[in-house]
């Protein structure tokens, strides 16, 4: 029964992923991304961190160049500001891949700016999975606009 629900979940998922995106149905790290775009398209930050480990690295645009330490408090902080900043942020998921340990998402973030503009970026994030909480979050994008 738990296997079916596991199944039916990561199914729902992949109805994300585009034709030839390489993804495991049954891989369980699967579930625990999914988990992490609804909390973040939810705005529900303590949702979102409780995907991570106590502890977890991101190598990050936003950080620096160079991968850091944030618990799951600074992450949930993080993201506060982030909605305060943009209310109505909305991350698009368009492929996802994945391996035993390994999830990379494709995705487009959107929301409208101070200004009023609206803006879209494009990211990439590969999410390490260890013990069902995400240890390592490297995203990837343009930081340069």
């Amino acid at each position: 029964m738990k296997i079916s629900l596991i199944l039916l979940l990561a199914l729902s998922f992949a109805g994300c992923v585009q034709p030839g995106a390489k993804i495991s149905l049954a891989n369980s790290n699967t579930l625990i991304v999914k988990d992490l775009f609804e909390a973040f398209n939810e705005h529900d930050w303590k949702k979102l961190a409780a995907c991570y480990k106590d502890t977890a690295t991101f190598l990050d645009p936003s950080f620096g160049p160079d991968p850091v330490q944030r618990t799951r408090e600074q992450t949930a902080q993080k993201y506060k500001e982030l909605q305060q900043q943009f209310p109505d942020i909305h991350d698009e998921v368009v492929n996802v891949y994945g391996d035993k340990n390994h999830i990379t998402v494709e995705f487009i973030s959107s929301a409208t700016g101070p200004d009023g503009k609206k803006w879209r970026l494009p990211i990439c994030t590969v999410f390490t999975i260890d013990d069902g909480k995400i240890e390592k979050d490297y995203t990837y994008y343009d930081n340069s606009h």
